[in-house]
């Protein structure tokens, strides 16, 4: 086996040739299937696994009738990494389970290591890639020894291999410990000078700077490994002739021809033709046959680039499905500690209002009035997060509504007006009066992101000035082409930080973020919104001198507008006399939020019971005359949506408002399906909380004394 180890494999199979032909007697059983075993291992390593699976199959009929157990478990161990690479895995796996069940019982390590690694070899070929890095871990203990080293560099790689198709959820740190394995083979491959295992190596090497986003690393390696193992594949080739050659003993052949060379001559020249045409013939056979092998490798070649494509394509895929899992995950999961969090949030919110209605001392009033704040930017955070998780799951939709351009924008700029107070900015509205008063859009995501852009000035302008201009860029019969400005004289953003302004969670710097605060959540929403409408946000700032942000967006002009009155309830009108004395049911599980609606109802004097779940709501429902119920949806029992299904069926026209803490944007049709009427989420401001129900009666006619 010395050829080997230098890679000359065709003088390798020379030799084992004409040593087999040597030993082929019965004087040297032992002699011939040491032999066939070194003639069955340089064919698997020159990867002519069908000349390599006959020997083997020959060595293990020698050795069933010899009863040699060692050996013939050594056979079924080259067997079954035969079998691997054929793609026969019930064969491989019978040969292998054969192996190991013998040096298992004869507590024999050394080689049950080789059956291990077998096993690795083919669970990575079944692509069932954990399993395989356990097999390659138990067998890498006994390839310590030096001598072992092929063996080492060799299952080292393959577990690289194996672990670059896992994930950190399968294996943590599956990619680094990938890159180290490949480092400690490569080791011992610069110091063995293992050429085959170099030139694989440069496919792994390839595929781990695939997952490091590393393209031109892995194009490079890719090319090196192809145009080396192309060469490589012709030395095979080169072996498998001359192996051929042996076989024929067209070597011998010649060896007698020129030792007989005198005595031909003498006997009948016409001989010297008739071995010039054998000579022919046989050259002929030889070059057909190495074309032949030429056109099989190339075709293997064709076959396993396929195959990468075909892989990478099926990673690409997983990595696409794990992505969505990951994105339903995530999704899923906020929904569920929204609702936690509302629960208790309106906890705070409706205890600080009742307590701020008690006429409390001055100085109670300040704590009060800074835990209503807290309440409410936590509510917006909430708000916040909810929204970029909607616009990233691509569930928001463009609604197409008339509406008031000047007047939406006013409706803002009211809303807005506090706050410009409290910095003692002035807020400065500049409308392009030739803009058609009646346009088609979606006011409400224009509403949003005008209060994200306009808060973001104010918050971040001290004494200064935010001016709000629109102006008309074009017009035609039917569209209009308008441009949004927003202008503060503020802080300003560095030139570094408006690259990465707009993404989500952003701030300027941790500076900005502990003065100002704030998540950097709006202008990412903001972004996310403009492109949903077709448009795209646009900066101009300087460090201490002011922000300017705008956009441009198309409207459909129509002719006339039907405003929806009081869209985003930012002024609420209620006639609290016609609420007096009114019967609400409130069903609620949670005993301090019962608590909590019920007084906030009764210091408005109306009269109030409380159900703890769904069925309780429904028996007095039949029992009793209510104006309104306000129905919670999550309860123990029946859940509030099968409780006002209940009642649907014996009552059709009672008032029913969804309490709720639960996300209802995506869920909204099935509210309305269900029965209910209105829809109010926890935690409310006071104000839209009886502007609804008062809504909700007076568009039934129920307001009537």
């Amino acid at each position: 086996m010395s050829s080997l180890s230098v890679q000359s494999y065709d003088l390798a199979i020379i030799n084992l040739n004409k040593a087999y032909r040597l030993a082929n007697s019965a004087k040297y059983q032992d002699e011939r299937v040491e032999v066939l075993f070194s003639i069955t291992q340089v064919n698997y390593f020159i990867q002519n696994y069908d000349k390599a699976a006959a020997e083997g199959q020959r060595i293990i009929t020698i050795l069933e009738n010899k009863g040699d157990k060692q050996a013939l478990a050594e056979a079924h161990t080259i067997m079954g990494l035969i079998t691997t690479r054929m793609g026969e895995f019930e064969k491989s796996e019978k040969f292998l389970r054969k192996a190991d069940d013998w040096f298992t019982a004869n507590n024999d390590e050394k080689y049950r290591a080789q059956v291990l690694l077998g096993f690795g070899i083919l669970e990575l070929e079944k692509e069932h890639y954990k399993n395989a890095v356990n097999y390659f871990d138990a067998a890498l203990p006994q390839f310590e020894d030096p001598r072992s080293a092929y063996q080492k560099a060799f299952t080292l790689m393959n577990k690289s291999d194996a672990l670059l198709y896992l994930s950190d959820l399968d294996i943590d740190n599956s990619l680094g410990k990938s890159k180290k394995a490949m480092e400690e083979a490569l080791e011992i491959i610069e110091a063995k000078n293992y050429t085959r295992l170099e030139i694989d190596s440069y496919r792994i090497r390839s595929y781990i700077a695939l997952r490091e986003d590393k393209y031109a690393l892995a194009k490079e390696n890719m090319q090196i490994y192809e145009t080396r193992n192309d060469s490589l594949y012709r030395i095979y080739i080169n072996a498998v002739s001359k192996g051929i050659d042996a076989e024929t003993e067209v070597g011998d052949l010649k060896l007698q021809i020129a030792s007989q060379q005198d005595d031909i001559n003498k006997q009948q020249r016409s001989i010297n033709f008739g071995k010039m045409t054998t000579g022919l013939s046989i050259a002929l056979i030889v070059i057909l046959s190495l074309l032949t092998l030429s056109l099989y490798k190339n075709n293997n070649l064709r076959a396993k680039a396929n195959e990468l494509l075909q892989d990478k394509n099926n990673e690409l895929q997983l990595a696409k499905e794990k992505a969505e899992k990951a994105s339903l995950a995530k999704a899923q999961f906020l929904s569920t500690i929204t609702h936690e969090l509302r629960t208790p949030l309106y906890a705070v919110t409706g205890l600080t209002h009742l307590l701020l209605e008690e006429d409390p001392k001055p100085h109670q009033k300040e704590h009060l009035n800074s835990l209503k704040f807290s309440g409410e930017y936590l509510l917006s955070l909430i708000n916040n997060i909810l929204d970029l998780n909607k616009l990233e799951a691509n569930k928001v939709e463009v609604e197409k509504t008339s509406f008031n351009l000047k007047k939406r924008t006013n409706d803002v700029l009211v809303a807005l007006k506090k706050s410009a107070d409290d910095r003692k900015n002035n807020l400065h509205f500049e409308f392009d009066e030739s803009i058609p008063e009646k346009l088609m859009g979606d006011p409400l995501k224009l509403s949003q992101i005008l209060i994200n852009l306009i808060g973001n000035s104010l918050k971040f302008t001290q004494n200064g000035d935010v001016h709000v201009r629109i102006k008309k860029l074009g017009e035609t019969k039917e569209r209009v082409a308008l441009r949004f400005e927003i202008e503060d004289n503020g802080v300003g953003i560095s030139k570094k930080k408006q690259k990465s302004i707009f993404e989500t969670f952003s701030q300027a710097s941790l500076q900005i973020n502990r003065k100002f605060g704030g998540t950097g959540l709006g202008l990412s929403i903001v972004k996310n919104l403009l492109e949903l409408m077709g448009s795209k946000i646009q900066l101009e700032s300087q460090l201490g001198k002011g922000s300017k942000f705008w956009f441009e967006i198309n409207f459909a002009v129509v002719e006339e507008v039907k405003e929806v009155s009081n869209p985003q309830n930012i002024i609420y009108d209620v006639d609290y006399v016609a609420l007096e004395n009114r019967n609400i049911l409130v069903v609620e599980d949670n005993k301090i939020n019962q608590m909590i609606t019920k007084k906030i109802l009764e210091k408005n004097k109306m009269k109030c019971l409380v159900a703890d779940n769904g069925s309780d709501a429904v028996a007095l429902v039949k029992e009793n005359n209510f104006d309104v119920v306000l129905m919670d949806i999550h309860m123990p029992g029946i859940s509030g949506i099968e409780a006002t299904q209940e009642i649907r069926k014996f009552n059709k026209d009672l008032p029913i408002i969804a309490l709720t803490a639960v996300t209802i944007d995506e869920n909204l049709d099935d509210f309305y399906r269900a029965g209910f009427n209105e829809i109010i989420p926890k935690p409310f401001k006071t104000e839209e909380f009886f502007e609804k129900i008062y809504r909700t009666l007076e568009s039934r006619n129920l307001l009537v004394n």
